[in-house]
């Protein structure tokens, strides 16, 4: 179980590819040697380590704790013939072991934390002042291999399948290939900072936010901010001792470019708190409440540790999704849809999502359809909970809502007040969830979006119509809007389907580099932090 810890570890320094050597007992009982077919390449070769499965076996029955790594890294020797993956020719470490031994030792600036059994046994190999016993080069060989394998999986492996399935996330997942990965590791080792095409890029944006408040948190600054709670709001104008300690507050943060120290509630300040609140999910209004003070206040290790719960869930998603030409994205808590096309947002939306006890599920799909003036089916559950009770008080029910029976179910008609409005998008689930207009307009001007039956409700689904069949020859703009005006359902299949994600990021850095939160709407985030703050 991976854990996340919120402490900072020193970056190492000191070290030099190209100066590197490594002490190592050379005992010849324990050096397996590779023989070349020919006197230049055996020249050349003869000092290379290479393992075998007999000497796998016995390091895992020596080092009992890294058991679990045993079949990833038997993996890596079966795919190389059981050649040596650290040492070069000259029985020097290739440079990718430094690398790894650093990135380890600065797990925290991935967001983990993950005691490796044996860390001192790896210290020793790198330390050429040690006074401890030296180790063989075979076991140097394959205690690298599982450093590797144990930073992979805890850095760029996602994780169990089944426990996401049990918190609600019904995420295919990625496969990440070991064997792959070391080759690319091998070529390039500065993937192990930055490898966008086995990382879901978020994660790197928000390993930088985590870095900043990290950074603030060390600098002590994070002071309480005192205010009177009989106070309604703090407004423009108003000067008391609050306003300067929210100015201090906003500056540290970034919101605020200087601290004039001023306790005026000035236009700066009025600037500074209309950002604040845009990506923190308020309102964007120039009045300060109590409870949003109250947020503020929150303990600067909160906002870190929530960073770091949503690096986890970057760990999650297929990288493969922002590769794709086109995706659609849904981040529950933000209520906000984003139409990405050729790596550029062309598209924000706010969305309306499932309520409490309705939730909208967590999956990836793929829109292949769009179908204009929809017919609403409408679902068992509603029709025996909330149409089947209306009924019995009004008989014409079904009539003033535009409904009708059809083969034994509920069905609402095409036109303005179906609950699917004018247009929606299918992405074939289990779930039964659907990304459509609705007639309910009034709640995209709510803070608060959690109350639909489980599908999102997009407020500008008719721009998202639009721009997806914008290089349609077939669909020119008027007939688009004709078609959502109809009385009659139009079903039309998408020639290349579109990648959608439903993501729940309660921290989230935008294209702009700007770091939003976002209020835990479904409780998720308590229930990963048990997960994965448990001692």
């Amino acid at each position: 179980m991976r854990k996340i810890t919120l402490f900072i570890i020193i970056l190492l320094t000191g070290f030099s590819f190209q100066s590197f050597s490594v002490n190592l007992k050379k005992t010849s009982n324990n050096i397996a040697v590779s023989v070349a077919s020919s006197p230049q390449k055996q020249q050349e070769s003869n000092s290379t380590v290479v393992i075998n499965k007999q000497l796998l076996k016995g390091f895992f029955k020596k080092y009992v704790n890294l058991q679990p790594y045993q079949s990833k890294v038997t993996t890596l020797y079966e795919n190389r013939q059981f050649h040596s993956i650290w040492f070069a020719a000259d029985c020097q470490l290739v440079p990718l072991a430094l690398q790894l031994y650093a990135k380890t030792n600065l797990l925290a600036e991935e967001a983990v934390v993950d005691c490796f059994d044996y860390q001192d046994i790896i210290d020793r190999i790198f330390d050429s002042n040690s006074t401890l016993p030296l180790l063989s080069y075979n076991e140097t060989e394959i205690m690298l291999s599982v450093l590797h394998v144990y930073y992979v999986q805890n850095v760029f492996d996602d994780f169990d399948r089944i426990q996401l399935q049990k918190m609600g996330w019904f995420l295919q997942g990625k496969e990440l290939n070991y064997n792959e990965f070391l080759d690319a590791l091998l070529k390039n080792p500065k993937l192990l900072d930055y490898a966008e095409k086995y990382q879901f890029a978020q994660y790197y944006k928000l390993r930088s936010a985590l870095k900043k408040y990290r950074e603030i948190e060390k600098n002590g600054e994070w002071n309480t901010i005192e205010y009177d709670s009989t106070i309604q709001n703090y407004k423009p104008y108003d000067s008391c001792k609050t306003i300067s300690q929210i100015r201090h507050r906003l500056y540290i943060l970034g919101d605020l470019k200087e601290d004039s120290k001023s306790e005026l509630y000035d236009h700066g300040l009025m600037n500074a708190v209309l950002r604040y609140k845009k990506r923190m999910g308020y309102y964007p209004n120039y009045f300060i409440t109590p409870q949003q003070i109250k947020q503020m206040n929150l303990p600067i290790q909160d906002y870190i540790q929530k960073i770091a719960l949503n690096m986890e869930r970057c760990r999650w998603v297929d990288p493969e999704l922002t590769n794709s030409r086109e995706y659609l994205m849904v981040n529950i808590p933000a209520f906000e849809l984003y139409y990405i096309k050729n790596a550029q947002e062309i598209l924000r939306s706010k969305v309306v999502v499932g309520q409490d006890l309705m939730q909208t599920v967590i999956f990836s799909r793929c829109v292949n359809a769009i179908v204009f003036s929809p017919y609403w089916y409408v679902p068992e559950s509603i029709i025996e909970n909330e149409i089947m009770a209306a009924m019995k008080k009004d008989k014409n029910y079904l009539e003033a809502h535009e409904m009708e029976w059809n083969n034994g179910n509920i069905r609402q008609k095409p036109g303005p007040k179906n609950a699917m409005g004018l247009v929606k998008f299918v992405f074939p689930n289990p779930e039964d969830i659907y990304l459509h207009d609705t007639p309910s307009k009034v709640l995209f001007g709510l803070e608060y979006r959690a109350y639909s039956h489980g599908c999102i409700n997009l407020e500008k689904s008719r721009e998202l119509a639009h721009l997806i069949l914008k290089d349609n020859p077939d669909w020119p703009a008027a007939c688009v809007d004709e078609a959502m005006q109809g009385d009659t359902e139009i079903y039309y299949p998408l020639a290349n389907e579109i990648p959608i994600h439903m993501g729940y990021f309660t921290a989230w850095v935008d294209d702009y580099g700007v770091l939003h939160f976002y209020d835990d709407v479904y409780s998720k985030d308590a229930q990963l932090k048990a997960l994965l703050f448990q001692e």
